[in-house]
């Protein structure tokens, strides 16, 4: 279905000013050129100085008026990119408030119906102990959603003095999973370590930890299959470390590997039965590598292919704190 007043599409007005810029000034020249033309040849018949006349400001002109042309071009590029980019951003706040809502009031809903239960129904004692349970994951489902804008929130205004220290990087990870472990069940972690082999890294604690649960807590969620494998690997150059978390889980396209590190992107597409989630935790992600002066890349080789996150932080030497 065709769209009613098309020629009112930012894009069609777009291409629209730009056709009537150029046929402008195409004309202009076209004009001024003829008229140069036409008073060079009065000057010869009526025998006046040409020196009276400067026939190179003609030129100059045209220069001067196509310079202030590619300015003003170059102001209506800017405007369009800056409005397409804002109308993106806009729909992806929309996108971000709806899932945002429905992640808040999936955990209301069933606090409010175990509450209500407990009101009203006399219930045995092991029964409202397994109620209560289900309440506080509700509640720690809700914390953590809550906790994740606050922390994107003091990472872009950063706010907080962040203290580093440098670590191996196998043992914080290993450490991380020991006690994260029961979070994990039903999962296949493999680390890939070697006893003899120590990767040193500056990094902050606690940010990293948030690191290590979101790309693990993906690496589970968006998992079809019944046992979710992930591998966690390490490896180093002369200048960085490498953190590498492969799954089995649904994957992405391709050209979605740039873009989920975005601000309130989520990953669509054929036969993906997943959905929720707000759009933040790869870009929270990403602005904690950052903030660690590394880079994260993450690769696919397609829906239902699995995915892999490359994590590279600098490379320190043992026993020096930043």
């Amino acid at each position: 279905m065709k769209r009613p007043f098309w020629f009112l599409h930012p894009v069609a007005i777009f291409v629209f000013s730009i056709i009537a810029l150029g046929l402008s000034l195409f004309l202009y020249i076209y004009w001024y050129v003829e008229v140069s033309a036409g008073l060079k040849t009065v000057i010869e018949k009526t025998n006046l100085d040409p020196k009276q006349f400067v026939a190179w400001q003609t030129w100059v002109v045209i220069m001067v008026l196509s310079i202030l042309v590619g300015i003003i071009l170059l102001g209506i590029i800017v405007v369009f990119v800056y409005q397409r980019k804002t109308l993106a951003l806009y729909r992806s706040q929309r996108r971000f408030i709806n899932s945002f809502t429905h992640e808040l009031k999936t955990p209301t809903t069933s606090l409010q119906l175990y509450l209500e239960t407990l009101i009203r129904h006399e219930l045995p004692r092991e029964k409202q102990l397994k109620y209560l349970h289900y309440m506080l994951a509700d509640v720690a489902r809700l914390t953590d959603d809550i906790n994740g804008i606050l922390n994107l929130a003091r990472l872009e205004a950063k706010v907080d003095g962040v203290e580093f220290v440098v670590v191996d990087l196998v043992e914080e990870v290993v450490e991380f999973y020991r006690k994260n472990e029961q979070l994990f069940r039903g999962s296949e972690i493999l680390i890939n370590k070697s006893p003899d082999r120590c990767y040193y890294c500056s990094i902050n604690r606690l940010l990293f930890q948030k690191v290590l649960m979101n790309l693990l807590s993906n690496a589970v969620r968006y998992n079809e299959n019944d046992c979710p494998q992930i591998s966690i690997s390490f490896s180093q150059t002369e200048k960085t470390v490498q953190l590498c978390i492969a799954d089995n889980g649904v994957g992405f396209e391709k050209s979605q590997a740039r873009k989920i590190f975005k601000k309130f992107f989520q990953i669509e597409g054929e036969g993906l039965t997943h959905s929720g989630g707000t759009g933040l935790g790869l870009y929270m992600v990403d602005q904690v590598i950052r903030l660690h002066k590394g880079k994260i890349v993450a690769q696919s080789d397609g829906l239902g292919k699995g995915a892999q996150f490359v994590v590279s932080l600098p490379r320190k030497d043992p026993g020096l704190d930043d």
